[in-house]
């Protein structure tokens, strides 16, 4: 099992490292022109997380409905499945494109930030939301490729879009000296290639498959409501599950600007940490959805119970590797980012918060790929809606005392609102580890 588990995660892990390598190096970039740089890419990435982690359910609940598809032997569902994936993902960048003004006016109320921050990190928005359409269809596509059990074909894709969009990055800001917009361009012409070569791994790889089921009339019968409903119904709960992860982002990208610039700079590189820790154990978590829905698929619960086990022995031993490695070189770490002494000084006293993360996060991660494998959207919504209250519960809880006791300084606050996303993420973790049984196993 173990062996099985290793062939889709590696890849997936190194998939998953270009996505944070390609963060580091324009929050290094625009980390060495000044703090309203860096607060500027925390709002951009703020918007783009709060537009495309809505429209996750692309990615997820495309995997688990295409590997239980594999898992039962039924190619023409694992089609069916693509074919509304990907109208859906065109569909709604469509409306993001036509709607991108409304989006940065709500923006503008959302986040916190001098006028200078907000000028940069809107130039960074009107650029990048052009990227829509290849970012959504390669959602779609991604999530398809895993759930065929085939992990090699993301890899190789993600890694393309982040050579791309560090070449352009460097060449744009660099060479060209286009600023924060140089950065917003080169992630819309590396998504664009990257969706290009998305398509061309589907033709080269599965073309004869597709070539056999896509005709017009079962397009058409796809696309009826009829049989877009339970699509539909998944996908809701994966949405739903998703805004509130959206929202405790945003709070803090926009709370932690509310406490002062130089904290929001702060929060944004020690948030890095977790991005390096989270996209990790994700690469775990792909996994996961890929096997739970093959073994649901093929109604196997010998191996199903043996891959859940399995991946939370490999939760809990990245957990220790992370801990130790941030506890010797999180100052390290921290100075890849940014060359501002006022920042790095500034993160000094929160840095413990980093040894923590791995801990409270790493249930949450895996049982994330799991449910989503078993296609058990309702409890992921469930469990994340706990958590979300827990958060603000957690965080309002802490302000009202600080204030009662006069001890609510910046230093204060900030530690407050970390000490909500501890609580957040191990809720997360207790609450689908209480449903495993009922929601996983009770599907075999």
């Amino acid at each position: 099992m173990n062996r099985r588990i290793l062939r889709l995660a590696l890849p997936n892990i190194i998939t998953n490292i270009t996505v944070p390598l390609l963060g580091f190096v324009d929050m290094a970039i625009v980390g060495h022109m000044s703090m309203s740089h860096i607060d500027a890419i925390a709002i951009g990435t703020g918007i783009f997380n709060m537009i495309y982690w809505n429209f996750g359910f692309l990615r997820m609940g495309t995997s688990g409905f295409t590997a239980q598809a594999y898992g039962a032997q039924r190619m023409d569902e694992a089609v069916r499945v693509f074919v509304r994936a990907f109208a859906l993902a065109l569909a709604i960048a469509t409306i993001l494109l036509v709607c991108q003004y409304p989006i940065a006016l709500l923006s503008d109320i959302v986040f916190e930030g001098s006028d200078r921050v907000k000028q940069l990190a809107f130039s960074y928005f009107y650029i990048r939301i052009w990227a829509a359409p290849a970012t959504l269809g390669l959602y779609a596509i991604k999530g398809w490729f895993i759930g065929m059990q085939n992990s090699k074909l993301p890899m190789w894709m993600a890694i393309f879009i982040n050579v791309v969009n560090i070449l352009c990055s460097l060449l744009f800001v660099l060479v060209l000296h286009w600023d924060i917009r140089g950065v917003a361009l080169g992630t819309v012409i590396a998504q664009y290639s990257g969706l290009a070569v998305g398509l061309s791994f589907l033709v080269l790889r599965y073309g004869s498959l597709f070539r056999e089921h896509l005709t017009v009339a079962f397009v058409r019968e796809t696309l009826h409501w009829r049989e877009m409903k339970q699509f539909f119904k998944i996908n809701g709960d994966i949405f739903l599950r998703t805004i509130c992860l959206v929202l405790v982002f945003t709070f803090i990208t926009r709370e932690s600007g509310r406490i002062g610039d130089d904290v929001m700079a702060i929060d944004a590189l020690m948030l890095q940490f977790f991005t390096l820790f989270s996209y990790i154990m994700d690469g775990f978590a792909y996994a996961g959805e890929s096997l739970v829905g093959r073994y649901i698929g093929a109604r196997d619960r010998k191996n199903l119970v043996a891959t859940v086990r399995h991946l939370l022995m490999w939760g809990l031993g990245l957990t220790v590797f992370f801990t130790l490695v941030y506890a010797q070189w999180n100052e390290q770490i921290l100075r890849i980012f940014s060359k501002e002494a006022a920042v790095i000084e500034g993160a000094q006293p929160y840095l413990f918060w980093v040894l923590i993360v791995p801990v409270c996060g790493f249930a949450a991660f895996l049982f994330d790929g799991i449910f989503v494998g078993a296609t058990a959207s309702r409890t992921m919504r469930n469990s994340m809606l706990i958590a979300t209250a827990a958060f603000f519960a957690m965080y309002y809880g802490l302000r009202v005392a600080l204030t009662a006791h006069d001890a609510s300084s910046a230093m204060a606050l900030n530690n407050a609102l970390w000490t909500a996303f501890m609580v957040y993420l191990a809720a997360r973790g207790i609450g689908q580890a209480v449903m495993l049984k009922k929601s996983v196993y009770g599907r075999v």
